[in-house]
């Protein structure tokens, strides 16, 4: 009986040993995953801490301003007008841009109609598809196209329905370069002065004979009346002035316009435009500058 206990104690010992060993496992595999993985702190913040700490720091930021009663337009009405700044979603006050003080107008100085420092053109000036040449507006040194094809067929058949009414009319000047209107301006200023030569001829850059569009005309066996405006008195140039608008011609300069257009009436002085235009400003009885809003 002894024997058989002594025998069987060193069995029953590493059975009890296997057991503690095996409990210790199992209760170390209990502690780490159902007890300290979710108090671990070191590792991160708790999603519920997480959300409370932002709701924590929106709680110390300032409200936006909130329009009461008043929809998008008038929010933006008051937001410009207001003198105090808005506020932009609670971090910094909106800077509202500085007003601009409008620039001082500049009085430009003239002289007989012509903008004093005026520099050279670059490229000639359209305005509605015409082109413009004028004290104000001039053209490059450059710009020699020669006369205008289409200038030169409306005056032939211009010239041929005034033949049927017994008037011989001529296109006794056309195209100028720039380089010849100078020699003619600086001959006009030698012998009447500047003054005077402002008034009746274009300085170079500003005549619209360098556009190849303009005509002086006259009537053939009155040479003594070229330029003058008893040319205007004749048959010839009371036809032409009530006539020309039919084939495209305007008068360019008519009388009590200078101030306008910046040069004496000129009964011998006619401009070709395309299309109705031409017929639209003698119906208007306005100059060129008054029909396109322009100096």
């Amino acid at each position: 009986m002894n024997r058989k206990a002594k025998r069987k104690s060193p069995i029953a010992m590493i059975v009890s040993i296997s057991i503690v060993i095996l409990i210790a496992i199992l209760g170390s595999i209990y502690y780490k995953f159902e007890v300290a993985q979710p108090g671990t702190e070191d590792e991160s913040v708790a999603p519920n801490e997480l959300e409370n700490e932002e709701m924590q720091n929106k709680s110390n930021e300032p409200e936006p301003s909130k329009p009461q009663d008043q929809n998008a337009d008038d929010l933006a009405s008051s937001e410009k007008n207001s003198e105090n700044p808005a506020v932009n979603s609670g971090e910094q006050p909106v800077k509202q841009p500085a007003k601009e003080t409008p620039p001082a107008t500049e009085e430009v100085e003239m002289e007989n109609g012509y903008i004093v420092g005026q520099k050279p053109a670059t490229e000639p000036t359209f305005v509605n598809g015409v082109l413009i040449a004028n004290k104000k507006n001039p053209l490059p040194s450059t710009y020699n196209k020669g006369e205008d094809p289409k200038a030169r067929a409306a005056f032939e058949i211009m010239a041929k329905a005034a033949m049927e009414n017994g008037i011989e009319l001529v296109a006794f000047s056309g195209f100028r370069s720039y380089e010849y209107q100078k020699t003619l301006y600086d001959r006009y200023v030698k012998r009447d002065g500047k003054e005077a030569a402002d008034r009746y001829s274009a300085r170079p850059g500003y005549s619209e004979h360098q556009t190849g569009l303009a005509f002086d005309i006259g009537e053939k066996g009155r040479e003594d009346l070229w330029l003058t405006n008893d040319f205007g008195a004749t048959a010839a140039g009371q036809w032409l002035a009530q006539n020309a608008h039919k084939y495209g011609f305007i008068l360019r300069y008519p009388k009590g316009k200078e101030e306008i257009t910046g040069f004496m009436h000129e009964s011998w002085h006619f401009r070709y435009l395309e299309g109705e235009l031409a017929t639209k400003i003698y119906e208007a009885g306005v100059t060129l500058e008054e029909y396109l809003g322009i100096q």
